[in-house]
C-alpha cells in the first residue's frame, strides 16, 4: 500500500515453517524446477501443479458488480510478483504464480469477469487503482486504518511479520526491540518498513542505538541486501521470510517467531461497490471447498479466515 504498510501473513512459527513450497508437495502434485532468488544460490523448488477448477459465473453475485467494470467484461488485477509463494514469477517463465494469482482467477470467475494479470511495483498498486488504472490489488496488503482511508479491502487471510538473516552471520532477532542498533532490509511501502521505521524512533526515544531502515523496489533487491550483508536482517510477512529461507539453498535462516498478527485485504477503489460483490466472491469460494484448496495448494493454509470481511482492520 502507499503510506509505509504492507503485505503480512501467517500467525504462528508453525505456521510459518510450513509455507514453504517443498512442503506443498506433501498435499499436493508439483514439478521441480530450478529456481534462483537474489540470495545468490540457486536452487530446486518444488512448484505445486494442483489444478484449480475454473469457476462457474454466480450470477447473483455478478448482478451486482459495478456496471463500469461489468461493461468491461474484465477484472484487472494488480500484483507485485516478487513475494513468493503468494505472488511471482515461475521460474524461467514469464508467468505470475502463488495463492494470490490463484484466488484472483477464482473471484473473476465468479463474478463472470475474464481476470487480467498485471505485474506493477508494489508501492504503484494502490494509487493504480485510485486511478482507474487497477481494479483489484491483490498483493498480500495488510488491511490497516490508513490504508482503509484511500481503498475497501476485502479481508481474506490472516498473516505475520517475521526476520531473515544470513546464515552464520551470528546475529538473532525477535520482536521489534531487537532491531534497535541494526540495519535492516525491507521492501518500499510495506508494513515491515513502517514498522521499522516507527521502531528507530522508540529506540532513539528510549536511549538506544537507532535502526536503519534500508527500503528496496522489490523483494528480491532487499534480500541481495541481506545476503550482501549491507544489512543484518531481513523483514517480511512471515510466510514470505519463510520461503525466502527454504528456497535460498542454506544462504538464509530464519529468526526469532512470527508476530504482530493482521488480516491481508484485496484492495479496491474507496466506494465504489466492487468491494461488496468480492467478498461474496470469497465467501462463495469458501463455502464451496476452493478457497482452501488454493491455500492448501501453496502450504498456506495457516493463515485462512473463515468469513471474508469489508474493513476488518481495527488498527
Amino acid at each position: 500500500m502507499k503510506p509505509a504498510f504492507r503485505r503480512l501473513t501467517l500467525g504462528s512459527a508453525t505456521a510459518v515453517l510450513a509455507v514453504s513450497l517443498a512442503a506443498c508437495s506433501s498435499s499436493s502434485s508439483s514439478s521441480s524446477t530450478t529456481s534462483g532468488n537474489s540470495s545468490g544460490p540457486t536452487t530446486t523448488v518444488a512448484i505445486p501443479t494442483t489444478v484449480i477448477p475454473t469457476q462457474a459465473t454466480n450470477a447473483d453475485i455478478a448482478a451486482t458488480v459495478p456496471a463500469s467494470i461489468k461493461s468491461s467484461g474484465q477484472l484487472t488485477v494488480a500484483l507485485d510478483a516478487t513475494y513468493a509463494p503468494d505472488e511471482f514469477v515461475a521460474p524461467s517463465s514469464t508467468q505470475i504464480i502463488g495463492m494470490d494469482v490463484d484466488l484472483s482467477k477464482a473471484i473473476a470467475q465468479t463474478l463472470g469477469l475474464k481476470p487480467v494479470l498485471i505485474n506493477a511495483t508494489f508501492d504503484t498498486i494502490i494509487p493504480g487503482i485510485n486511478s482507474g488504472k487497477y481494479d483489484l490489488g491483490a498483493s498480500s496488503f495488510t488491511d490497516t486504518l490508513a490504508r482503509q482511508k484511500v481503498v475497501d479491502f476485502v479481508d481474506y487471510f490472516q498473516a505475520g511479520e517475521g526476520f531473515y538473516v544470513k546464515t552464520g552471520s551470528g546475529n538473532s532477532f525477535n520482536g521489534l526491540d531487537s532491531l534497535c542498533g541494526h540495519t535492516v532490509s525491507v521492501e518500499s511501502g510495506t508494513t515491515e518498513q513502517s514498522d521499522a521505521v516507527a521502531q528507530a524512533k522508540k529506540c532513539k526515544s528510549e536511549g538506544k542505538s537507532t535502526v536503519t531502515v534500508l527500503a528496496f523496489d522489490n523483494q528480491n533487491q532487499a534480500n541481495l541486501a541481506v545476503s550482501s550483508g549491507r544489512a543484518q536482517v531481513g523483514f517480511a510477512d512471515s510466510q514470505i521470510a519463510a520461503y525466502i529461507v527454504a528456497t535460498s539453498g542454506g544462504v538464509f535462516s530464519n529468526s526469532g517467531s512470527a508476530f504482530a498478527v493482521a488480516p491481508y485485504g484485496l484492495a479496491t477503489n474507496k466506494g465504489n461497490g466492487l468491494a461488496t460483490p468480492v467478498a461474496a466472491a470469497v465467501n462463495a469460494l469458501i463455502k464451496n471447498g476452493v478457497y482452501n484448496q488454493i491455500l492448501t495448494k501453496w502450504g498456506v493454509q495457516s493463515g485462512a479466515v473463515t468469513t471474508a470481511t469489508i474493513n476488518g482492520a481495527t488498527s
